[in-house]
């Protein structure tokens, strides 16, 4: 059986993992051990980030709704579920941006959440 030299794959391997790690500070950039390590605790946080993005979003939406509904005098809560009665299946997102846009269509809504 033949002997396979592997050393230029291995050398593109971490080729293109360093190529990653530009930036990083000392060794986490140049010696491949280090620079794998911090690369996967890296895209660790990134994915966590990705996720907690979401939720922050999320929490925007809520205080710019519950902050244009305090404007008409009805809590966020009482706007949620009187939408939710009168079957209106609209996102928190879509809301908070009639909320800053759009504003008569959102005292139109309000106006459907009270009934």
């Amino acid at each position: 059986m033949s002997r396979v030299k592997r050393g230029v794959i291995k050398h593109q391997r971490h080729k293109r993992l360093l190529k990653r790690t530009k930036g990083f500070w000392g060794q986490r950039k140049n010696v491949f051990k280090r620079a794998k390590e911090t690369l996967l605790r890296a895209m660790r946080f990134a994915y966590v980030g990705r996720r907690l993005k979401k939720r922050d979003y999320k929490s925007l939406f809520i205080t710019r709704i519950n902050a244009a509904c305090r404007r008409e005098n009805m809590s966020y809560s009482v706007f949620v579920s009187g939408l939710k009665r009168a079957h209106v299946a609209i996102n928190k997102k879509m809301l908070s941006q009639l909320a800053i846009f759009e504003p008569q269509a959102f005292s139109q809504l309000i106006a459907l959440a009270k009934k």
